[in-house]
């Protein structure tokens, strides 16, 4: 992600240095070369055009930063990373200053200390509010700085009243532009990591300010909602939109029911929240915090995940049989995932033409909450208008999905909240709870049934591999073992941006039970080819899209899985602070690691799921109840049903 080159307009950003064309003066090193650096007196080879920030770290020696992250595109804005830089008159900002011949380099000096504490101070006397009442509080990169550096007065004074009044509209992102100090990363997280432009720097100088088009409010542009921004802004300048207020008060009122279902990437992360390293599972001791905070069924996302495999799967397969069989000039392939809500709202704004390959399948929160509010209400004989069901999600962009007008199949609200990772530590900490030390505890029944096929949904590619678990044994009629070792289907593993697979069907099996009622046999696939793609954080997804239209290569694809967020879940906008690619692949091992625990690994070998469509959805996948409850109103063969 750090290597985007994309330049946004007015946004200050730039490519990384060492994408960028250097001039080499005569006598330096040329490209490729290595070149002598010496920083506070430690002399160091480093390669051709690395900057003194990265020769800095190479070495354990630190330079504070505040525009720069690791997964942006270079700004240089802030200053605060100045240092000095022998034989030059000025201070010189070290994340863009490139080593193309030797240098001595000096990272504490008087003027140094000088020139950041100022900037520092400057930053202050814009920035409104109250330390202790901050979201970001203790983990605030410009308090950190603040604290650092001996700030212990406003020198240039401090705002009495916010300028401007937070922007509250949007259901996800909250933007607060008193606390803004003019970074740039959520500008250059939108436009460059992104690819979105929602975000934009107007005005010069002093009337510089961070804006939408128009200064519109954020639910009036096309802001996907996907908390990005928020995972990268320094300061509390952006925040998710948190209903924390509304589910303690369901939590107290003795007439609701409330329920919560939890994703698998935030209890990869929310150890991160109490100091535990990324990527430390806390699934089961978070099932026990949740219950002493006083949810009354504490449920498993992963088992509509499970379920959302064989309705997506078999929709898969009707599209297939479409196009291929009854050469239906309405069948749309590639079918596209619909899980991942921010995803989704960039098709709609960007290539609302393509809303057709979209699957018709809910994403597995929304199933949740549609079979929550029927089956289980009926089960147990609760009013579903006294349910509250509440979703630990790893998103920013759930909470919009949730608040969407059509999701609401079950004849009320089918999700009423959405919480982030960080807003569900936070509740228990309020509470008083030691997660740390939690005993463990299993999820509740009936939901409590979940395979690693459900795990994995959380890491990029996590839902093709569980597709194709399913979809390869329901039509080969072979062990997906025996054709992966582990059932690990590595090729739509891993963090590149866009991932290709082949997977040929060599041998067909017989129709399995489940899905009789719509396939007599899979002759029509003998020696078919599956292709298969992957594409995480929307400037991926943008360049398959584009390939699509071309008719390139991944127009010939059947399947591909879009998430919105880099990384997929584990890197979305409601996880822990800080992110990198570091740690999102510690929390995506963690995930991995789940699934291999699972007696169980396969979507379709749940016992659970199997027993909902045997005693409620009793017409199958993709039957008339399941597109009722867990479908919007798309259906695979391009028809309303309602």
């Amino acid at each position: 992600m750090a290597d985007e080159t994309r330049t946004p307009q007015g946004g200050g950003s730039r490519a990384p240095v060492s994408q960028r064309p250097l001039t080499v003066a005569p006598g330096s090193a040329g490209i490729g070369s290595q070149v002598t650096v010496k920083i506070d007196g430690l002399d160091l080879k480093v390669p051709f055009g690395t900057t003194i920030l990265e020769a800095a770290r190479m070495s354990n020696i630190r330079i504070p930063t505040l525009c720069q992250h690791d997964d942006l595109c270079i700004a240089g804005v802030c200053r605060v990373c100045v240092v000095e830089v022998e034989g030059m008159r000025t201070l010189q900002a070290s994340c863009a200053y490139p080593i193309t011949q030797p240098i001595t380099v000096s990272t504490h000096t008087r003027k140094v200390r000088q020139a950041r504490r100022h900037i520092l101070d400057l930053m202050l006397a814009n920035h409104y509010g109250e330390c202790y009442a901050c979201w970001r509080n203790q983990n605030c990169e410009l308090q950190a700085l603040a604290d650092e550096y001996g700030v212990d007065s406003f020198r240039f004074g401090h705002p009495d009243k916010p300028k401007v009044p937070k922007d509250t509209s949007s259901y996800a992102v909250v933007r607060d532009m008193n606390k803004c100090i003019l970074c740039r990363r959520c500008v250059r997280t939108c436009i460059d990591l992104q690819e979105v432009g929602v975000l934009e720097a107007v005005n010069r100088g002093a009337a510089t300010t961070i804006s939408t088009f128009m200064d519109k409010p954020l639910s009036d542009v096309v802001c996907i909602n996907c908390g990005q921004c928020i995972n990268r802004c320094p300061t509390s300048a952006l925040a998710a939109n948190d209903p924390t207020d509304e589910v303690w008060a369901a939590i107290d009122d003795p007439r609701k029911h409330v329920v919560i279902q939890t994703a698998p990437s935030p209890r990869a992360a929310i150890g991160e929240c109490f100091g535990l390293p990324a990527g430390t599972a806390l699934t089961f001791e978070l099932n026990t915090a949740l219950k002493q905070c006083g949810f009354d069924r504490v449920f498993d996302t992963n088992f509509t995940a499970d379920l959302t495999i064989i309705e997506e799967g078999t929709e898969l397969l009707l599209r297939l049989r479409d196009a291929l069989v009854d050469k239906k000039p309405e069948a749309v392939l590639p079918q596209f995932t619909s899980c991942s809500p921010g995803w989704v709202k960039y098709l709609e704004h960007f290539y609302p033409e393509m809303i057709p390959n979209l699957s018709s399948a809910k994403s597995p929160q929304q199933m949740f909450g549609a079979v929550i509010k029927t089956y289980y209400a009926k089960l147990h004989g609760i009013d579903p208008a006294d349910i509250v069901t509440v979703a630990l999600m790893p998103c920013s962009a759930k909470k919009f999905e949730c608040n969407r007008p059509e999701m609401c199949d079950s004849g009320y609200k089918d999700v009423d909240y959405g919480l982030t990772t960080r807003e569900t530590a936070a509740m228990i900490k309020e509470a008083g709870i030691d997660l740390l030390h939690m005993p463990k505890s299993e999820f509740d029944a009936p939901f409590g049934s979940a395979t690693g096929s459900g795990v994995i949904f959380g890491a990029t590619g996590g839902v093709m591999e569980a597709a194709l678990r399913t979809v390869i044994e329901l039509v080969c009629g072979v062990k997906v073992e025996n054709l992966f070792d582990h059932a690990r289907v590595l090729p739509v593993r891993g963090f590149d941006g866009i991932k290709y697979a082949e997977l040929p069907l060599q041998a067909v099996g017989p129709v399995p039970d489940i899905l009789k009622g719509l396939f007599t046999d899979w002759n029509w696939l003998r020696g078919a080819t599956l292709r298969v793609a992957v594409a995480h954080g929307t400037a991926s997804a943008k360049k398959v899209i584009e390939d699509i239209k071309a008719g390139g290569k991944f127009s010939e694809c059947h399947f591909i899985e879009f998430m919105g967020c880099p990384g997929g879940c584990i890197g979305g906008g409601g996880q822990p602070i800080p992110t990198s690619r570091e740690i999102r692949a510690a929390r995506a091992k963690a995930i991995y690691a789940e699934d291999e625990a699972y007696p169980v690994r396969k979507s379709h070998e749940n016992p659970a799921v199997l027993e909902l469509y045997a005693k409620f959805l009793t017409d199958g996948p993709c039957g008339h109840v399941s597109h009722r409850l867990l479908h919007t109103g798309y259906t695979p063969r391009g028809k309303y049903i309602y």
